[in-house]
């Protein structure tokens, strides 16, 4: 019998380089104004999965994502790293989708691809800090959750052993499959590309980026690796006034990009009198204490 992981992966604007035009008139993120990366915790994610395939027979490690189509990126780049196949899901349907939103058409989409036995995806994205996603997937499938996943333990084939990182140490948790584990950026950093299989995907796509594609040279019916699965709202089970702006109460009203600046200084010396000094000024301005 197979097993089969789905990593839950994102493409996120890159945070660091935010601008004026990072916004749009509605709100909502101007992705198209900011380099697409791969969310760093995902690509912790994507680690464990990889490792529980080395470790295990007959491991099927599948990658979905939602976005525009130039997130197909991510799923090439997770096939060079070691994954089996890829999602997709697209479609202005989707667009705007807060939290809330996009984790009823993950759910949907989950529900189609059959037989799941771990999801798993990194603890938040850098472009919202939310960290619901996971929990709310887990929550709408009716799965027992792990949260905050340092390390796989173990995997047997009726359960699950996870480290997890809390606020005073440690804790190792069971679960029984299916279950769903959201993994912290302190987990294992995700492997490098491999070249054989660079050079196997690199000209894998979806059907919208073959159409737009001038290689024809490529038949992808006798290469049929090479397709990434693409699926639009019509292809999942759904209710549409859950999808998009329609179904996301939440609203972005700003954007900022912060930038710290150090005003005044103050050097010390090295005795004990000027730090007691500092630590007392400090309390005094609530900048501590």
């Amino acid at each position: 019998m197979s097993f089969n992981i789905v990593v839950l992966a994102k493409q996120v604007p890159d945070t660091r380089n935010v601008g004026k035009d990072a916004m749009k008139a509605d709100g909502t993120v101007n992705r198209a104004a900011l380099p697409a990366i791969f969310n760093p915790e995902d690509l912790n994610a994507l680690e464990q999965a990889l490792r529980i395939k080395s470790k295990i027979n007959d491991v099927k490690v599948h990658v979905l994502t939602m976005g525009p189509g130039r997130a197909a990126e991510i799923i090439r780049e997770s096939l060079y790293r070691g994954a089996d196949d890829g999602y997709l899901l697209s479609g202005r349907e989707f667009a705007g989708s807060d939290t809330l939103a996009t984790t009823y058409a993950l759910a949907c989409a989950i529900r189609k691809m059959g037989k799941i036995d771990l999801l798993i995806c990194g603890r938040q994205a850098i472009d919202g800090d939310t960290a619901q996603v996971g929990p709310q997937i887990a929550e709408k499938l009716g799965m027992p959750q792990i949260t905050y996943a340092e390390e796989i333990i173990d995997v047997t084939d009726k359960d699950i052993t996870v480290k997890r990182r809390v606020e005073r140490g440690v804790e190792v948790l069971k679960g029984p499959f299916p279950i769903l584990v959201t993994v912290n950026g302190t987990a294992a950093p995700c492997r490098p590309r491999n070249a054989k299989l660079t050079l196997k995907y690199k000209h894998a796509k979806t059907s919208s980026e073959r159409q737009e594609s001038s290689s024809d040279y490529i038949d992808y019916d006798l290469h049929p690796f090479l397709n990434i699965t693409e699926w639009g709202a019509g292809d999942i089970e759904h209710d549409p006034q859950w999808l998009g702006l329609s179904g996301s109460p939440t609203k972005v009203k700003q954007i900022e990009n912060v930038v710290f600046t150090a005003k005044e200084s103050k050097r010390l010396g090295t005795s004990d009198a000027e730090i007691e000094s500092l630590i007392k000024e400090l309390i005094v301005n609530h900048t501590i204490g």
